[in-house]
């Protein structure tokens, strides 16, 4: 199949004549502004895009898809209510927990922390929780009446290990001659978590739902039932039909509309990001306009003769467009080559590695998605392409005859 002669010139005038070296120069510089532009669009969106899957895994592994709540604060009918809301479509567990503020404290220090009381059977249904237990187990809960697993950071700050015996102070006590005196009592501390965000690892703390029952004296009560559902990113959907379903007194909350301050945090920053580095892109957009000018310069007699043979203004037009849309394309598919290795390589390798005090993360986490990868990819051949309109109308307003006079 013979090209329309458009291509066959635009693919020519890709390369420029020995002369004017400078014109060819300048399409390699434009081709690897191009390149670079999308290569470190693609690793960035990726690397934002591995955090961002990360934090996903970290709030699912220690919160449910759903929570259920009551506005009075507590839940006494739990069992049967948690019964009922297993049988949901799309729902897979459910499991009721107690939770409140208390201050923990060993030898001279202290820290205030949130307690959940856990049936950890049902737990491990619920949750990823013990995937992040280091030392210890969910089950060893079960040892003891007053067993408790703290974070990491928890255990630093107050200098103890498995084994050791911490103070869990409740704020709200009974009332004495001189006034409330605190709820205090002593719990052993059976294991240690680390999930990686700091907010988890430092005040939250784990015991067992009897436990927690009988400290904040809540007898057959709970304050709240943890979902898990089959999709999370469906949990919006099924939370509407529970909360139509079981009505007033209760509260329904997805982990998505817990989380939305700091999700649409994290998609502005990706979005403020995506627009900073599709500059680079504009930048090399305006080296293919140079080239194009140059070209459109350089190629005057080759243009008024192709006029002169029947050529008419678009088709000029065609093919200076062509020329500029083949460099984008070429940039483009090469830039998203060597994107993609890159991120391979980054994340088989693990090249980049953080200091985990400061981000909890080993590595630099990457991950590609598609739609990013194809949002990048079409808007880089777009611009690339845009930049290409004005030189050639340029081209296509060439007199034949100027450009002929004194040949």
């Amino acid at each position: 199949m013979r090209l329309p002669y458009t291509f066959l010139i635009a693919f020519r005038y890709l390369k420029s004549r020995k002369r004017y070296k400078s014109i060819s120069i300048n399409t390699i510089i434009s081709l690897m502004g191009v390149i670079v532009g999308v290569m470190a669009l693609i690793i960035v969106m990726s690397v934002m895009g591995g955090f961002h899957n990360d934090l996903h895994k970290k709030i699912l592994g220690v919160n449910a898809h759903i929570v259920v709540s009551s506005f009075s604060g507590q839940i006494h009918l739990y069992e049967r209510l948690t019964e009922d809301l297993k049988k949901f479509p799309g729902v897979i567990s459910a499991a009721p927990f107690t939770m409140g503020q208390v201050m923990v404290a060993h030898r001279n220090n202290a820290q205030g922390v949130l307690i959940r009381g856990i049936i950890p059977d049902l737990e491990k249904t619920t949750t990823n929780f013990d995937d992040y237990i280091k030392k210890g187990s969910l089950q060893s809960l079960k040892g003891s009446k007053n067993s408790i697993i703290i974070g990491k950071e928890l255990a630093a700050m107050l200098g103890v290990v498995v084994g050791n015996e911490i103070d869990i102070i409740s704020p709200v006590g009974d009332i004495g001659p001189f006034g409330m005196i605190p709820k205090t009592r002593k719990f052993k501390v059976v294991a240690i978590f680390e999930v990686g965000m700091y907010e988890y690892d430092s005040s939250l703390a784990i015991t067992t739902i009897e436990a927690a029952q009988d400290f904040f004296e809540l007898p057959k009560a709970a304050n709240g039932i943890e979902i898990k559902v089959a999709d999370p990113f469906k949990a919006k959907a099924i939370r509407e039909n529970i909360k139509e379903a079981i009505g007033y007194p209760f509260n329904v909350r997805d982990w998505m509309d817990m989380n939305k301050n700091l999700f649409s945090a994290l998609k502005l920053e990706k979005l403020a990001m995506f627009i900073i580095l599709t500059l680079v892109v504009i930048v090399a957009s305006f080296n293919i306009v140079s080239t194009l000018i140059m070209n459109v310069i350089e190629k005057e007699r080759e243009i008024a003769i192709l006029k002169t043979m029947g050529a008419t203004n678009q088709g000029i037009m065609l093919i200076f467009m062509l020329q500029g849309f083949l460099i984008g394309l070429i940039g483009t598919l090469i830039g998203l080559a060597g994107g993609t290795i890159v991120c391979y390589i980054l994340d088989t390798w693990q090249l980049i590695k953080l200091p985990g005090d400061v981000y909890y993360l080993s590595h630099l986490p990457v991950k590609m998605d598609v739609f990013d990868t194809v949002v990048v990819t079409v808007s880089a051949i777009l611009i690339s392409f845009l930049s290409t309109i004005y030189p050639s109308w340029q081209a296509s307003k060439l007199d034949p005859v100027e450009a002929l006079r004194f040949e």
